[in-house]
């Protein structure tokens, strides 16, 4: 079975009605990003990053995966579909999808502050009165700006190894997405698809781009997909 690697970003998730990361004025609901994304951030004050995330939480149990989701897992019955998602929801393992590798962390999960080890499944709050075994305080099992992505050498791996890459809801200019794309062997055929297409996208071989919303071109690359399978048998 021919491997698909998605890559996929705020753009999948924005047509379930969870906000994308930030809004052009670098605000995300209104904070700025060191307040809330930043292990200062929550050095200064804990309580302001806990009720942020909870917020977050909370907004994220109130929506469904879309069209986009299902497709993907979809794919399934055809190709061994491995996720590589920049979204901390869990939009994709509802519809569904088996591989999913979350770059920036999860929202449904928790860690210590202390100990990198200690992390848990989470869905209600996180308060100041929650603390890991060793008595460090708890916090989200997010990876924020200044931190390293645990999980970027398992996403080159399946980058590597990739026949197809489909990246979606992400800018090509935007890392880690534009350099996990280099990854790819240069005989992958690759996709891309978002409404506003980046430049960048000329620079890659084997690149066709459809400029559509994530389940729009979903919609469209299925078949396309579908037949590139065949014709490789």
């Amino acid at each position: 079975m021919k491997k698909l690697v998605v890559l996929s970003g705020a753009g999948i998730s924005a047509e379930s009605g969870i906000k994308t990361f930030r809004d052009s004025d670098g605000l995300w609901e209104g904070h700025d990003i060191t307040e809330v994304a930043t292990p200062e951030g929550f050095a200064r004050n804990p309580k302001l990053v806990l009720d942020f995330y909870n917020l977050r939480r909370k907004q994220l149990q109130e929506v469904q995966p879309n069209t986009a989701h299902h497709i993907l897992k979809k794919l399934e019955e055809n190709f061994d579909v491995v996720i590589i998602t920049q979204n901390v929801d869990d939009l994709h393992e509802r519809s569904g999808s088996s591989k999913v590798i979350h770059l920036h962390g999860e929202l449904l999960k928790a860690k210590s502050s202390g100990n990198e080890s200690y992390e848990v499944e989470w869905s209600s709050d996180i308060t100041l009165q929650h603390t890991c075994p060793d008595n460090h305080q708890m916090r989200p099992a997010i990876v924020w700006f200044g931190e390293a992505v645990p999980k970027i050498e398992n996403a080159i791996t399946e980058l590597k190894n990739a026949d197809y890459v489909l990246v979606i809801g992400t800018s090509l200019q935007v890392y880690p997405a534009a350099g996990l794309i280099d990854y790819a062997p240069d005989h992958a055929t690759k996709f891309y698809i978002d409404k506003n297409p980046s430049k960048e996208a000329v620079h890659f071989k084997n690149l066709s781009v459809i400029a559509k919303s994530a389940s729009e071109g979903l919609r469209i690359l299925y078949p396309i997909l579908l037949s590139e399978k065949d014709n490789t048998k």
